[in-house]
This record gives structure tokens, sequence and C-alpha cells, in this order.
């Protein structure tokens, strides 16, 4: 018989960062950028800069309390264990709901791409494409 594989937390600092990084650059803020900075001009960096801070530090601190418990797999285990079953199944579901919705408006960014650069492409043929790779 195998013997019983254990999973580690060995994340370095460079995996967190890519992970991160790969993680906020999507389609759809490309395509959110150019007409926010057309919108409000080069101020729109000093929001970008603000709101970077306060999402890096979030994801520090969701990261001090998944290791504070590493039996806990996600922070819905941490909201299920202090605010109850009904509030962290409610999160749990509302959290993926997220996921689906931003997978969606993903695909509608790369529609756009893909019908600036292609135009005759039909809009059909481009959901059929792009949803194989979401």
């Amino acid at each position: 018989m195998a013997a019983k594989q254990e999973f580690s937390r060995e994340l370095k600092s460079r995996h967190v960062q890519l992970i991160a990084l790969g993680g906020t650059i999507g389609t759809g803020l490309f395509l959110g950028a150019g007409k926010s900075i057309h919108l409000a001009g080069p101020s729109i960096v000093l929001a970008y800069l603000i709101t970077g801070t306060i999402c890096f530090l979030l994801m520090r601190a969701m990261g001090e309390l998944l290791l504070s418990d590493l039996k806990k797999n996600s922070f819905i285990d941490f909201i299920r264990t202090y605010l109850g079953e009904s509030v962290g199944f409610v999160t749990g579901w509302t959290y993926w709901i997220c996921w689906i919705t931003i997978a969606m408006a993903d695909v509608t960014a790369t529609g756009l791409y893909i019908k600036y650069w292609f135009p005759n492409v039909h809009s059909g043929c481009q959901a059929c494409l792009l949803s194989q790779f979401y």
C-alpha cells in the first residue's frame, strides 16, 4: 500500500505574487480601465492605488487567518466556525455566484476584443469558442 500523502503549505513569496498578479489582470480590467481613465483622467491612478492597497491588506489578513488554523481550507470554513452554518452556506453560494458572474463578464469582454480585431466573426461562434476556455 502507498503511504498516506500529506499536503504542506509551502508557498513562497514569489508564488503568492504570481497568483495575485494572475488574479488581478483580466480582460475586464483592461476594458474597464480605458473608459475609466478617459472619463476621470490621471486621478484614477490614485483610486486604483487606494483600492489596491485595501485589497493587499485584506489578502494579507486572510492569509494570516488561514495560517492560524491549518485544518481550515478556505475563508468559508472560518465563517462557518465563527458566524454559524447558515451564514457560511449563504457566503459559499454567494462566492460561487460571484465567480460565475466574473467568468461571464470575462467572456463578454473577450468577445468585445475579438469583435474589434475580427469584425466578421459571428458572436455565436465567439461564445462557443470562449466557453470552452472558461
